[in-house]
């Protein structure tokens, strides 16, 4: 009896279909032979009778050319898999799930042949092409306008810095030069992109990678070089998702046995009065000496303020969560949906994951290798493996030095003096990225 009901359902779906067709068949036909007549009217004066019908079976055929099927070739598949590899990377193995997996699902609808949802020709040049805006674009075009006017990176950054405690910082602001020093991979990277023959503001996003910042590396990357955002976001959170298995070979490397085992002094408490000062401080310092960096540094430390100043803990609490998540899913799938066949199945793609890891490594050394030469000159020692966390992969950096540490020394806690350079690395990796910004945008 149910499979009476379901043949017989079937069969009401078959003819629906087919009257669905013929209708749209017959609508077509007459909107064709009415613009038909109407040119005829204009050039001759005269009309002509045109009753010409596309038969279903016509119909049918166009409609099967339109499927995405029809359209799909191996860039396509390769574009697909790559889409479903980050999605096993995010769900299964938790590599910065938050981001790669909407940049995952981007990368998966624009390259859905035929879905029509982005338009990297109307971005062409690096411009919003506005006169093909309107008739042209689909979602992922619209929501990608906030990437390109450098909206979405920096409501991450507000909600960056109400979740930032740079109290660590203000205790021991010797973590101010770990954070600089960790960006030492940017530039060099920078340096070997060009020698490899990526042009200049190519070479510059590429080597903002080293920072370990996903946000700063698509806001740089969106003003710089565009068509390099695909790989280059993708690159920058897979290696941030990769600090405990990059970063420990390399500390273990650049420290003896005997430094991974010296113990800081506590930190002082800091006030409430220093924590409110820091912000305004720091975003009217850093903007008047380099305007370019104004963007990312007053966003974050606007978010800072936010936390700290205690008469605004609703706004606090809402870039922390509501306006965060928010802001993560739309920056997300659209700088996956910039990952087209075209722009990411290219030589220069491994070139980016290849310099990118550079730029990771050399940043964590330099990190290590200043704390190390501090040492020479200081009463105070510092553990060299805290100078690994200058990198701002907040706060998984810091956490990779205290397990490192500890692993020579159970009682010994780095952390909250390893956080001291971690929040110092995004004050870096965004001043870096306005000093790229001032000489090669």
């Amino acid at each position: 009896m149910i499979r009476k009901k379901y043949v017989f359902l079937g069969i009401i779906g078959i003819i629906a279909i087919f009257f669905s067709l013929n209708s749209s068949a017959q609508t077509e036909s007459l909107r064709a032979s009415e613009t038909v007549v109407t040119e005829e009217v204009l050039t001759t004066g005269t009309t002509n009778d045109y009753t010409e019908d596309i038969s279903v079976s016509e119909k049918f055929g166009i409609f099967l050319k339109s499927m995405g099927f029809a359209n799909f070739d191996w860039k396509t598949a390769v574009m697909l898999i790559i889409s479903f590899v980050l999605m096993y990377l995010a769900i299964v193995k938790g590599f910065e799930p938050l981001l790669l997996l909407p940049i995952a699902f981007g990368m998966m609808l624009t390259n859905l042949p035929e879905a029509g949802m982005f338009h990297s020709d109307l971005f062409a040049g690096g411009h919003v092409h506005w006169g093909n805006f309107v008739d042209g674009a689909g979602l992922l075009d619209y929501l990608y306008l906030g990437v390109k006017l450098g909206i979405y990176p920096c409501l991450i950054f507000v909600g960056i810095g109400a979740m930032t405690d740079f109290g660590p910082l203000i205790a021991n602001p010797k973590s101010l030069l770990l954070g600089g020093a960790a960006q030492l991979g940017i530039f060099i990277t920078y340096i070997g992109a060009v020698a490899w023959g990526f042009l200049p503001n190519e070479a510059g996003s590429i080597g903002i990678i080293g920072g370990a910042d996903g946000p700063t590396a698509i806001y740089l990357t969106s003003k710089l070089a565009p068509h390099l955002l695909g790989p280059i976001a993708v690159a920058a959170y897979s290696y941030m998702a990769l600090v405990p298995v990059i970063q420990p070979p390399i500390m273990k490397l650049l420290t003896t046995s005997k430094e991974r085992t010296i113990k800081m002094r506590q930190m002082r408490s800091v006030s409430r009065t220093e924590k409110i000062i820091f912000p305004v401080a720091v975003t009217a310092v850093v903007s008047l000496i380099l305007p370019s960096a104004a963007s990312l540094i007053g966003c974050l430390m606007f978010g800072n303020l936010l936390k700290e100043c205690g008469v605004a803990e609703r706004l606090s609490k809402t870039v922390q969560n509501e306006m965060m998540n928010i802001v993560t899913i739309f920056l997300g799938i659209t700088v996956g949906a910039t990952a087209t066949a075209t722009n990411f199945l290219d030589f220069q793609t491994i070139k980016i994951l290849c310099m990118g890891v550079v730029a990771f490594s050399l940043g964590t050394a330099g990190g290590v290798l200043l704390a190390k030469l501090i040492n020479l000159f200081s009463k105070n020692k510092i553990n060299p493996l805290i100078g690994s966390a200058g990198v701002s992969a907040v706060p998984m950096a810091a956490r990779v030095s205290q397990t490192v540490g500890q692993k020579y020394d159970k009682s010994n806690f780095l952390l909250m003096h390893a956080m001291g350079p971690n929040v110092a690395g995004v004050i870096g990796s965004a001043i870096a990225a306005g000093l790229l910004l001032s000489f090669l945008g």
